[in-house]
């Protein structure tokens, strides 16, 4: 995958080497300009102690090989395992976590990175005072992830764009920030040809219907179109239940659920509730408990970082459509990928 033309600006000819390389990174001597979320973003090249929040960010990291660019990572805990058996128990336990869940800003700052990459509720947060603005204020590039860019007409709603694109210009951004430009490219080329694989695999007539349960309480925490679990269930054969909402990760009503009727209910492994809590809620609610899945029992838990934008959504499509086809709701395929053969 190469960038687009103008997307990103090589400030000096030096950099445009450093950016490069896809081995260990150089010392930083110039500077990139990174277009990000719509504004021309400073970056150093390439970046040497990165502060990373969040499974997803951290995995897009670890699949560039950057580990050794990072100065401390947040939120890992709850994907620790997920990460352990994607890029190795030894990267990942050499992370420096510095806190369990979103970090303050007093946090980010001891640890003095270069460059923080977070997202808008992935770490970014007007009330905790950690925003790129505030950031760039303290002399420190922040990166957001495309995936919550804010849309500029709608308040904090996010999404501007297709997730699996958000998620190649991410990969791309972060490679050139890094110095990976290379490995950048190898991962987006393996990307595209598992969704290749995976959209050439036999279809129903019509698509199966998905619902993602985040958690639930009052309201239903789920994810709309600009959302990367959109990207993963298309892939996978089906349809999202939400593709009508024009953000990423959103509450909906009980009442949008029952309207639905899915075909599946499937969901994020997350803390605050476990899966068996979700699904006895689903079962002891009035009505929902009638749903075509519930009573069928099609139920799908898969890990955060799977769900979320990252590399790792591809390998969430690829184990959809496996158990799409166990449960009947698409043909069985046998040209689908296994997850062993994957760039990493």
């Amino acid at each position: 995958m190469t960038a687009h033309p103008g997307r990103i600006l090589i400030t000096t000819a030096l950099a445009a080497v450093l950016a490069a390389c896809t081995g260990t990174a150089a010392e930083p001597t110039a500077t990139v300009t990174v277009r990000n979320c719509g504004h021309d973003t400073q970056f150093p090249a390439p970046a040497q102690r990165m502060f990373v929040n969040d499974g997803n960010l951290i995995s897009m990291v670890l699949a560039l090989g950057a580990q050794d660019q990072v100065a401390a990572v947040s939120s890992v805990k709850r994907d620790a395992a997920t990460l352990r058996a994607h890029y190795g128990a030894e990267v990942v336990d050499g992370l420096n976590s510095v806190a369990p869940e979103y970090p303050s800003r007093e946090t980010v700052l001891a640890q003095r990175p270069d460059v923080v990459v977070a997202g808008w509720s992935y770490g970014y947060d007007e009330a905790s005072n950690l925003t790129p603005a505030s950031l760039r204020k303290d002399g420190i590039a922040a990166y957001v992830l495309t995936e919550s860019c804010r849309q500029r007409d709608s308040g904090i709603a996010r999404g501007t764009v297709e997730p699996w694109a958000a998620l190649r210009t991410d990969l791309t951004d972060l490679g050139v920030i890094t110095g990976r430009t290379d490995r950048a490219a190898d991962i987006n080329a393996d990307l595209d040809n598992r969704l290749t694989a995976l959209r050439a695999a036999p279809k129903p007539a019509t698509a199966p219907t998905v619902f993602l349960f985040d958690s639930g309480t009052d309201t239903i925490y789920s994810s709309g179109r600009f959302g990367a679990p959109q990207a993963v269930l298309e892939a996978a054969g089906a349809r999202n239940v939400l593709d009508d909402v024009a953000d990423t990760w959103t509450q909906v009503s009980w009442e949008r659920l029952a309207a639905a009727d899915p075909d599946a209910i499937m969901f994020v492994d997350y803390p605050g509730q476990t899966y068996e809590q979700k699904v006895d809620l689903l079962r002891g609610k009035a009505g929902i408990n009638n749903l075509r899945a519930v009573r069928e029992g099609r139920f799908f838990n898969l890990p955060y970082a799977l769900w979320t934008s990252g590399p790792l959504n591809i390998d969430a499509a690829e184990q959809i459509r496996k158990q799409l086809e166990a449960w009947q709701l698409v043909p069985a395929s046998t040209v689908i990928p296994r997850a062993d053969d994957a760039v990493r």
